[in-house]
């Protein structure tokens, strides 16, 4: 019964536009930017304070 009804509460709450998650911290785009700019990722996350990894994953999804 519990289930139903946080199935219904978050049914509701996607309908609303409400229930999205955290919001994104990262800008990608200016990761990109500074990739291309020909930054290593180790001073773009020094300088953006992300972790080298989603540096990374900038770079592949290029």
């Amino acid at each position: 019964m519990r289930r139903e009804r946080q199935a219904k509460g978050i049914a509701a709450a996607k309908h609303r536009g409400v229930y999205r998650g955290r919001p994104p911290n990262i800008d990608m785009d200016g990761i990109r930017a500074l990739l291309s700019k020909g930054l290593s990722p180790t001073e773009i996350a020094r300088e953006m304070g992300s972790p080298r990894g989603t540096v990374y994953k900038a770079k592949v999804s290029m």
